[in-house]
């Protein structure tokens, strides 16, 4: 009994289809390019998903961050363009009275802060911390440790340095862990680097900034207990945009402005962000598969075109085989069988060049020996595209076959 791998009627097939080579190739290529354009562009688009991601890597998606400015409304006998300052007590009060926050992280800041190592200096930004802080932005540790509770509460002189300060006071790349870097006049003790780059940061990017204990950075510029601002994290359950109603209304109580007042305070929703952020990647998603989808739809009807002229052009073999005993049923199996062996060998072609394409993609992604971006197709979104080519493959050979099972052997012999 013959099956669809039989060599002879694999042959047969192969045979047929060669026949009419020009149409074969043409319909061929068009699925070929439709399996590329769904697998490369949603292979791809994983890539720059990966690439983008990674801009905003070890940064709190469920963070929020409050900046005090100065009133634009007179309040309780208060002028407007009033100026208006924070402290710890604040914080304190807000990790009392705001159940939703989980982690409440101030923030000290000075821009221009030139720090100096040797005759080396790097003009860049100084920050005060406190261990919360690194509930909003994991530090991504190139050399030595964090900061930690013990630097915290010994308010030790010591100091993390980001990227590019290392980079300006060691160009020579070498492990800056135990040296003295002078910051304001102040020795500090470097006990690590931190490569964090991230693209959402509040005050100054992560890879141009030294980081110190906050208590510490406040007695070196004589601050107190003042807060430049403060950053936090929502627990499960809750949104940033409704804690920060609470944390205003809380602060405008404490500091006597109108808590209506949008321009005493600068927010920064984080969450907002990743959830735009989201939708629009969804979005790029949707319309990737149904480009890729329309293409592959064009190539079927190709191959459904191809197939129709295969059996007008065959109609004296196909009605000479019905004559010599060939039932509907294997006429209908022959046709079939001929446009799934085109569109999974075009399928087929089409994904090994797309696994070939976005390897080469991988290589260029990747950095100092680490690939930032995943630019390649998984296992089962290969197998799915090869069940769609299958089935396209039917759909496309069904009007073709049914028209080759209404051809009658007494045609044939009119058409000899």
């Amino acid at each position: 009994m013959k099956t669809f791998f039989d060599i002879d009627r694999f042959k047969e097939i192969l045979d047929t289809l060669s026949r009419n080579r020009s149409r074969t190739l043409l319909t061929g290529f068009g699925i070929f390019w439709g399996v590329f354009m769904l697998l490369a562009l949603t292979g791809g688009s994983q890539g720059l998903k990966d690439l983008l991601l990674n801009n905003f890597k070890g940064f709190a998606s469920n963070s929020g961050f409050y900046i005090p400015t100065q009133t634009s409304r007179p309040y309780k006998g208060f002028q407007r363009g009033r100026e208006w300052k924070m402290d710890l007590s604040d914080i304190d009060a807000i990790k009392a009275q705001v159940p939703g926050v989980d982690a409440v992280a101030p923030v000290g800041m000075r821009w221009g802060a030139v720090a100096v190592y040797g005759d080396r200096t790097y003009d860049g930004n100084f920050k005060g911390i406190t261990m919360d802080y690194y509930s909003i932005e994991t530090p991504k540790i190139k050399f030595g440790r964090p900061l930690n509770q013990m630097d915290m509460e010994d308010e030790r002189k010591v100091c993390v340095l980001g990227k590019r300060p290392w980079e300006e006071l060691f160009p020579g790349g070498e492990d800056p862990c135990g040296e003295f870097v002078k910051v304001g006049g102040v020795f500090y003790q470097v006990v690590g680097v931190d490569f964090s780059e991230s693209s959402i940061s509040v005050g100054a990017p992560p890879d141009w900034t030294i980081t110190t204990p906050l208590k510490v950075f406040n007695k070196l510029y004589g601050k107190g207990d003042e807060v430049e601002f403060f950053g936090f994290t929502a627990k499960e359950g809750w949104r940033v945009k409704t804690l920060f109603k609470e944390v205003n209304d809380i602060l405008a109580r404490r500091h006597y402005f109108d808590p209506a007042d949008d321009v005493a305070s600068v927010t920064v929703n984080s969450e907002s962000i990743f959830t735009m952020m989201d939708n629009l990647l969804k979005g790029v998603d949707i319309m990737i598969l149904l480009i890729g989808l329309g293409t592959l739809l064009a190539g079927a009807i190709g191959v459904s075109n191809i197939m129709m002229v295969t059996v007008k052009e065959r109609t004296s073999e196909i009605g000479i085989r019905r004559a010599i005993g060939a039932t509907p049923k294997m006429i209908l199996s022959q046709i079939i069988k001929e446009s799934i062996v085109l569109t999974l060998t075009a399928g087929a072609l089409g994904i090994m060049f797309t696994v070939l394409i976005l390897s080469g993609a991988e290589l260029a992604a990747t950095k100092d020996g680490v690939l930032t971006a995943a630019f390649q197709i998984k296992f089962w979104t290969a197998i799915g595209a090869v069940a769609v080519l299958t089935v396209l493959g039917v759909l496309a050979g069904l009007a073709p076959a049914m028209r080759a099972m209404s051809i009658k052997p007494v045609d044939a012999m009119r058409d000899e």
